[in-house]
């Protein structure tokens, strides 16, 4: 299989140009996939940009190579979004990692009032660096030319604001439409809900769906916060054409 690594944010993949690895990503790639001079891999920048690249000077701390070859991807449309409730233990960085390798576009972390997990203060800005960092590694696993952005975390009120203007799909057990039953348009994202264990408070759950939140339900059985994204996900890949 192929190794992906990604330029830093900002730099840019032309053909005939060099291109550069540098910090981690380049003690990566020559610690640990044993990068060598001579050596093709693929680049990325993040943004959708797929590069195949010979590697011309390498050392731990910066590798530069030849780009040789180019795609671009062109962005899905509609993106999927997933607002992601904190939750305890690692159950909402498992969501986080499984869908971003099957393809959501944009995490945004939710503060929901259920929430055993708190971020604020010096977390906040901690908790989003480390959701960060799972989704650019599980991008790299998953050869993605897009690594999806991970937002601070929202609130309920944010996620009202939110339902006004996009698709809003809240996962809830006890929904009357299944989720394969909601036919997403194509101009606006798809955000999917997903809330914290023992599921989203009946007052926040009435708050988006007040706004214009949809709420469907993902078959008969109920999911865990870590495995309810990523099946959403599934179900509107398929609806969507992706797979």
């Amino acid at each position: 299989m192929a190794h992906l690594y990604y330029v830093p944010d900002g730099e840019a993949l032309v053909v005939g140009e060099q291109a550069y690895l540098r910090g981690d990503e380049a003690r990566h790639a020559v610690t640990v996939g044993r990068l060598a001079r001579g050596q093709e891999i693929l680049l990325g920048d993040g943004r959708g940009s797929l590069a195949n690249a010979r590697a011309r000077d390498v050392s731990a701390r910066e590798v530069a190579l030849d780009v040789l070859e180019l795609v671009v991807h062109e962005a899905p449309t509609p993106e999927l979004w997933l607002v992601q409730a904190l939750a305890k233990g690692d159950r909402d960085e498992m969501a986080v990692q499984a869908c971003t390798e099957l393809g959501v576009d944009r995490v945004i972390p939710w503060q929901a009032s259920r929430s055993v997990s708190v971020w604020k203060g010096d977390k906040l800005d901690k908790g989003r660096a480390r959701w960060q960092k799972i989704v650019t590694e599980a991008s790299k696993q998953s050869l993605r030319p897009r690594v999806p952005v991970v937002d601070t975390a929202c609130t309920t009120a944010d996620l009202v604001s939110l339902a006004a203007t996009h698709q809003v799909v809240l996962l809830d057990p006890e929904a009357a439409m299944p989720l394969s039953g909601y036919s997403p348009r194509l101009d606006t994202p798809v955000v999917i809900v997903v809330g914290p264990e023992g599921g989203i408070d009946p007052g926040e759950r009435d708050l988006l769906v007040g706004a214009g939140a949809i709420d469907v339900r993902l078959g008969s059985t109920v999911l865990r916060t870590s495995s309810a994204g990523p099946a959403a996900i599934a179900v509107l890949n398929g609806a969507l054409g992706r797979w």
